[in-house]
């Protein structure tokens, strides 16, 4: 039988890197999860044992990988998998799924791929500090969103410093010059009319190779980021201000209240007036 820990964590509102839920499990034998897909990024660090990952790679195939205790495996967007705890030494692992800006940019780094999804660590001590952050969260779920995300960019830390496979080039240093000039302009602009162009011309590149740059490093294109960040921005005004909805959509850069009701349900499923209802604060 399984000894299983479980949290989902109550804020999505952070763009940079978000946490979305967290676990333990020490597993029964031949227990298995799958096949099944996720929609953000899943890390699993083995504490003890062993088991198996069955991941499909880039070209669609699926690979089979045994992974023992002192190792871990990342799960992509998107990406179909099954895993499976031994039948005579199954495994205990800790979890976190997470997703945002940096998590697409920090995982290559780390040298993890939908190819290469298996962690090995090239420092046992960031390593086992990597591990204690993951179970630090997993064991206080009760712990504010701030603390939990300070915690989890401690992870981030470690994760990419306990790989041997550590890549930053000065090409890479130049192209997150531009992709923070970038933010810093949406920040400081999105309220208004403003385009990818806009964005592409103050950074002073051409907008084909801005958008290449920008989904390289954060993981989605110049357009659906400023979508994403605005309607983040409406929640924030939905939930805390007695705002109109069309107050709102003009306050979050969309002149036309019907396309950012639209957008808004688009991505939460709900139209803002429904979402107020639900988030509100009294």
């Amino acid at each position: 039988m399984s000894d299983l820990l479980f949290s989902v964590f109550p804020n999505e509102n952070f763009i940079d890197l978000g946490l979305y839920q967290f676990g333990r499990e020490r597993c029964a034998p031949s227990h298995s999860y799958g096949p099944a897909a996720r929609n953000h990024y899943l890390f699993h660090y083995v504490i003890s044992g062993t088991g198996s990952l069955m991941a499909d790679n880039s070209k669609g195939e699926t690979i089979h990988y045994t992974i023992r205790s002192g190792q871990g495996f990342m799960i992509f967007p998107h990406q179909i998998n099954t895993y499976i705890a031994d039948n005579t030494l199954p495994w205990e692992y800790v979890w976190l799924e997470f997703d945002g800006l940096r998590v697409k940019e920090a995982v290559e780094i780390a040298g993890l791929s939908p190819d290469h999804p298996v962690y090995h660590a090239a420092f046992k001590d960031l390593r086992e500090q990597m591990m204690d952050e993951m179970i630090y969260i997993v064991q206080n779920p009760d712990k504010s969103p701030f603390h939990l995300i300070g915690h989890l960019f401690l992870f981030m830390d470690y994760l990419t410093r306990s790989c041997a496979s550590i890549r930053l080039s000065s090409t890479g240093r130049l192209r997150d010059f531009y992709i923070r000039e970038a933010l810093s302009f949406i920040e400081q602009n999105f309220q208004n009319d403003i385009s990818v162009e806009d964005i592409a011309r103050f950074c002073g590149l051409n907008r084909s190779y801005f958008g290449k740059i920008f989904k390289d490093t954060v993981g989605r294109s110049p357009q659906d980021f400023l979508m994403n960040y605005r309607m983040v921005k409406a929640t924030e005004l939905l939930k805390m201000t007695q705002l109109s909805i069309g107050d709102i959509s003009n306050a979050v850069g969309y002149s036309n209240q019907l396309h950012f009701s639209r957008a808004f349900k688009n991505i939460y499923g709900i139209s803002p007036r429904d979402w107020r209802k639900t988030h509100m604060i009294h």
